[in-house]
């Protein structure tokens, strides 16, 4: 990671941050529940699917990263090809194809009586409910993240400089893959490719926070010197990241608390295959892969999870462009919000208790040192 890695504290939201996060959760739903007009005016204020609000909140969770990042790592990381290799060999050998399976075979079979009903598409064309709750999954499962992975590999004590460059390679990625994949996989001849929302949400998320990061990091070494950089800026920085963190669930999941109180059972089914599709996802990459590459663990713990997370925002565009915002695979799409950041925390506990497995775990986790619990 950046500097001032090792020796510092956890503050109060690190220390209980999956309290916080359900706590906000719960805030979320209950806003979206009692005052559902505030929820409207805030997902009316979007521009190509992005919602500016949480936008905002985006870019200063990614900010305080950014500037931890010493961009001498970013060029070292841009050399060290295996990581990168094993993240897009994942994204898009393996991800959109197991995630057509097993949500094939959990909706389309195990939980089909659970799903009753047809709905009418934008298209005119009257389609069972669950292959429309299908549809949605794949169209999250051909969209990995480029922008969260910067917080997961963050609190997970990654290598910050190799997340951004996995990001950045991801990205134009997507730009060539996700239409060919999308359209194999949904049977869509002409598949709609939603250019501007990845094109602005890369900006936002990543581009955006990256200038102001590198610029601020400069300048105040410059004229402070890296000592107060580390001792007195960053200390103060330190909390933003996971602030934003939180009120962005507030306003996603106000957004969204109508619709899991009158779908609960519906966002239950769907969750489920979503979150196997993680798991799995994760475990390949982190527990078999990454050992098979002999990874370093700041190397292995970004390079698997980028994989595991999903960029909801483009496959949430998707899904309204080719079915309509009130389909199945928009309701779909959105419990891909829903479960994303819980699962991912889960994902980083995971990380934290088992570095000991990987070499070059004491870059991230001095006790390491200690541990003679490491398996070569």
């Amino acid at each position: 990671m950046g500097e001032n890695q090792n020796n510092k504290g956890l503050g109060i939201f690190e220390k209980y941050l999956t309290i916080w996060v359900f706590l906000c959760i719960g805030a979320g739903i209950l806003l979206g529940k009692i005052a559902p007009t505030v929820a409207v005016a805030i997902d009316s204020f979007s521009y190509y699917q992005v919602s500016i609000p949480i936008a905002i909140c985006l870019f200063f969770m990614m900010y305080p990263i950014m500037v931890k990042i010493d961009f001498s790592e970013v060029v070292k990381a841009a050399k060290t090809p295996k990581p990168v290799g094993m993240t897009l060999f994942i994204n898009w050998a393996i991800k959109p194809f197991s995630m057509f399976i097993i949500a094939s075979f959990f909706l389309g079979v195990l939980f089909k009586g659970y799903l009753p009903g047809t709905e009418i598409l934008i298209t005119g064309q009257e389609v069972e409910l669950w292959r429309s709750y299908i549809s949605g999954t794949i169209l999250l499962g051909i969209a990995p993240c480029t922008a969260m992975v910067l917080v997961w590999s963050y609190l997970a004590r990654g290598n910050d400089g190799l997340t951004l460059v996995m990001v950045a390679i991801n990205s134009l990625t997507m730009l060539f893959l996700y239409a060919p994949l999308g359209g194999l996989l949904l049977g869509v001849n002409a598949m709609p490719i939603p250019w501007q929302t990845i094109l602005l949400s890369v900006t936002i998320y990543v581009g955006l926070p990256l200038v102001a990061g590198y610029i601020t990091r400069k300048q105040i070494i410059k004229s402070k010197g890296i000592q107060w950089f580390k001792e007195k800026f960053l200390h103060r920085l330190t909390p933003v990241s996971i602030i934003a963190l939180l009120i962005t669930l507030v306003l996603l999941f106000s957004l969204k608390g109508e619709l899991i109180i009158k779908y609960p059972l519906t966002i239950f089914w769907i969750a489920i295959p979503l979150f196997i599709q993680t798991l799995f996802i994760f475990a390949l990459g982190y527990f078999a892969l990454s050992k098979v590459l002999k990874l370093e663990y700041r190397d292995a713990a970004p390079a698997s999870m980028i994989g595991a997370s999903n960029h909801f925002e483009v496959a949430i565009a998707t899904a309204t462009t080719l079915f309509g915002l009130s389909s199945g695979a928009a309701l779909a799409t959105v419990v891909g919000v829903l479960i994303e950041v819980p699962t991912m925390l889960l994902l980083v506990y995971v990380c934290k208790k088992t570095y000991y497995l990987f070499p070059g775990c004491d870059l991230a986790w001095p006790q390491c040192k200690k541990s003679d619990k490491y398996i070569p």
